[in-house]
């Protein structure tokens, strides 16, 4: 085997290489127990600026090449171990440098730790209520273009990941790339933050959920009927499923007792070099079966291994007890899905005033499940891009939970198909759009819905022109007639 070479790309407004702890020792330790010929000289800790409000994911990434092709020994191929934001510099980097071009990439595995690849829901909360949140940031405002990528809806994060849905079967290969994602679910309590309660969200680490950092996503574009020619222009009523593509699988695993940050239970942080850490055991190990990977069939294989392992960690995890002198707080650990819709009319432009109605079966709203709803962002950049934060495990239903021989949750009936009304603005006038819906049905809800995964929903609405914008008046006898247009009425004919 040829000797080991990691890159280490560290997380959002770092400013210190103590942010990697232990791992890189950990990993070289582990490496020579097992054979592996890895020298510390074949360790780089990356180092990269996000603090300043004018760097964007773009420049970094475009930073990260010139890095690799000044420093990094030619014509070795280096396995590279992320954490948080690093994840998608790095998957950019890729992206920007090698997935367009027949080159051979000088990175071979990428092993991301909680990588923000859809985004983080604390993005929103802006430079300065970030800086609060210490399980993220250390005190420092980060920069806002940085965050701007990190906002869930982003265009860049869209762009990134719908590219990957379509195209990234043709890269996970020797010659490509082997990805990886690994991440926790459980929340260090000792950092949470009483303002900011999305540093406790179920489904997630304390900063990034689950369903974000999963790049096993779906694509999905609705597009609505041409209207008719009619007097009412109420024919346009029917959404339907132009385009459905899943990614292609991709190796993901869920750790137990690991969160985003912290000394005690951050999935980086928290990594002893002493061998007899076994706190972080499952997490080495786990690594290892990752650069263990030299083809696809034996990625295939860790995908299904890292599947049934995941299946297990969440089962045997499900229930949480927080006790705190006499009180005793229950946390039940879902599964979640995220669902980010994108809005755009038959013109390509963003539409930013409708309203976006969940249906369950018969197409009832009603008929949704209680709890179900755990969350709503608007991109404050694109007002035409909404995510919804949904528990699974309640959509599709959940046996009773009993520990100890008491019912601490009854059992939920769940839903087993899913539709959406959508009724958008304006509605009436020279430019005008139809509302519309897809009825609920068990395709729609398979499609959209998966447990701790993300779906990108592209829903395209048809711009209605009035005829009236533009029209001849022939001048009568006399010459040009003084005819005013300035009351004319947008009427109920269109253009085709």
């Amino acid at each position: 085997m040829n000797p080991l070479l990691l890159v280490f790309v560290h997380g959002y407004s770092v400013t210190n290489l103590d942010t990697y702890g232990e791992l890189p020792l950990r990993l070289r330790s582990e490496a020579l127990e097992r054979g592996i010929d890895a020298s510390i000289e074949n360790i780089y800790l990356g180092r990269y600026v996000t603090f300043n409000d004018e760097v964007r994911l773009d420049d970094v990434s475009k930073a990260m090449q010139a890095a690799i092709e000044q420093q990094i020994p030619k014509g070795t191929r280096f396995i590279c171990i992320t954490h948080s934001t690093g994840g998608p510099v790095v998957r950019n980097w890729w992206h920007l440098f090698y997935a367009q071009t027949n080159v051979i990439c000088p990175m071979s595995h990428l092993v991301m730790l909680a990588p923000a690849n859809h985004g983080s829901a604390l993005a929103q909360l802006g430079k300065t209520r970030l800086s609060r949140v210490k399980s993220w940031f250390d005190g420092l405002e980060p920069g806002q273009r940085i965050l701007d990528w990190l906002e869930l809806g982003s265009d860049e994060a869209w762009q990134l990941n719908t590219d990957w849905i379509l195209n990234g079967d043709k890269h996970i290969s020797e010659k490509g790339i082997f990805p990886f994602v690994i991440t926790g679910q459980d929340i260090d309590r000792k950092l949470y933050d009483h303002i900011n309660s999305y540093t406790g969200e179920l489904g997630s680490d304390g900063v990034i959920r689950v369903s974000s950092t999963n790049l096993n996503s779906r694509y999905i574009k609705l597009k609505q009927q041409a209207p008719q020619q009619s007097d009412s222009l109420t024919s346009a009523t029917e959404l339907h499923v132009e385009t459905f593509k899943e990614a292609p699988q991709t190796a993901f695993r869920i750790l137990s007792q690991k969160a985003h940050s912290g000394e005690k239970m951050g999935i980086m942080r928290s990594v002893s070099k002493e061998p007899s850490d076994e706190h972080s055991a499952e997490l080495i190990n786990t690594f290892f079966d990752c650069i263990s990977v030299t083809n696809l069939q034996g990625y295939k294989k860790i995908c299904e291994e890292f599947s049934a392992q995941t299946a297990t960690v969440q089962t045997n995890s499900l229930i949480e007890i927080e006790k705190f002198f006499l009180k005793s707080s229950v946390y039940f650990h879902d599964r979640y899905s995220m669902v980010i819709f994108r809005i755009k009319d038959s013109e390509g432009y963003p539409l930013s005033n409708f309203d976006l109605l969940l249906t369950g079966p018969g197409s009832d709203p009603d008929m949704l499940p209680s709890g179900f709803f755990a969350d709503r962002q608007a991109n404050r950049s694109n007002t035409s891009t909404l995510t919804y934060y949904f528990n699974y495990d309640v959509m599709v239903g959940s046996p009773a939970i009993i520990k100890d021989g008491e019912e601490l949750r009854k059992v939920l009936p769940g839903i087993d198909s899913l539709g959406l009304i959508i009724k958008p603005r304006p509605d009436e006038g020279f430019i005008r759009y139809l509302p519309c819906r897809i009825n609920a049905s068990k395709d729609l809800f398979q499609k959209a819905l998966a447990p701790n995964a993300t779906t990108l929903i592209d829903i395209e609405l048809q711009r209605v022109v009035s005829n009236e914008i533009f029209r001849f008046e022939k001048p009568n006898t006399e010459g040009l007639s003084n005819i005013s247009f300035k009351d004319s009425k947008p009427g109920d004919a269109f253009l085709p």
